[in-house]
């Protein structure tokens, strides 16, 4: 059951989002053509992090279904940066995320973190500094029940290692565990270390742009109509609003020919 529930609209989520007062609200998600700053589709979602990733799924393929459209790469925040997503992303669509990935692994006590390991993916194991092997559990149940899998040192290999107090000093051996889309994480973190990535935060940051004439020009901070239809509907309405008046000014300065990025 939710913390609270709105009387005159229950299916709206309690929000504290805005880092302020907390209120009922549904969340606008785009999907957007950075280019030319056009908007391809629009989905309302309730305002928590969870449906609004489920969001811009729905709107990913519901472009590629109706125009047959398929963005090469996708600029979104931390919040798209799951495994899961990342997954869906690069290991379904074959889009580039240009998405800062979710990562909890680094240590903040000094000893060293799983990225001071090497993976060896032919052999499915990690390598320590020390050159000793971190073997894949063996255990008949396969991943956890949060989709990681875990890998462990041998104690013996642990015990009178020169590197013990940086790497394990309250436990007999190493554990490191790795999410089973950890391959598409990867590809994330390599596409951030890169000029391209640079740049699409930057354009990012024109696409902000939309939510702000959402809300001080066509005074869309609060909705007229209750439910997730009602909000799907004014959405929808403002989103072709925009589009208007961004084809509007297209028409009278067009940009230049380059290929565009949906994003």
């Amino acid at each position: 059951m939710p913390k609270f529930v709105a009387p005159s609209d229950p299916a709206a989520q309690w929000t504290g989002a805005l880092r302020n007062a907390a209120f009922f609200a549904y969340a606008d998600n785009y999907l957007i053509d950075i280019k030319f700053g056009i908007i391809m589709d629009v989905e309302s979602s309730r305002a928590i992090r969870q449906s609004e990733v489920g969001a811009s799924r729905t709107m990913i393929e519901r472009t590629e279904k109706t125009f047959g459209i398929k963005p090469e790469w996708l600029v979104a925040d931390t919040a798209y940066g799951s495994a899961p997503n990342l997954h869906f992303l690069v290991d379904v669509k074959g889009i580039a995320p240009h998405i800062p990935v979710i990562d909890k692994s680094r240590r903040e006590d000094g000893t060293f973190s799983r990225d001071d390991f090497i993976y060896d993916e032919a052999r499915d194991h990690y390598v320590c500094f020390s050159g000793k092997i971190l073997p894949r559990s063996s255990g008949a149940r396969g991943p956890r029940g949060d989709h990681a899998i875990s890998y462990f040192s041998r104690v013996a290999d642990c015990r009178d290692c020169p590197l013990k107090s940086k790497c394990c000093p309250k436990s007999p051996s190493r554990k490191i565990t790795r999410h089973v889309h950890e391959a598409a994480r990867d590809v994330a973190r390599a596409i951030a270390n890169t000029p391209a990535y640079e740049q699409t935060r930057r354009d990012r940051k024109e696409v902000e742009m939309l939510f702000a004439h959402l809300k001080r020009i066509l005074r869309l901070g609060r909705l007229r109509l209750r439910g997730p239809a009602g909000a799907q509907f004014e959405f929808t309405l403002a989103a072709i609003a925009q589009n208007l008046r961004r084809l509007a000014k297209l028409s009278l300065q067009p940009p230049d020919t380059a290929a565009p990025c949906v994003a």
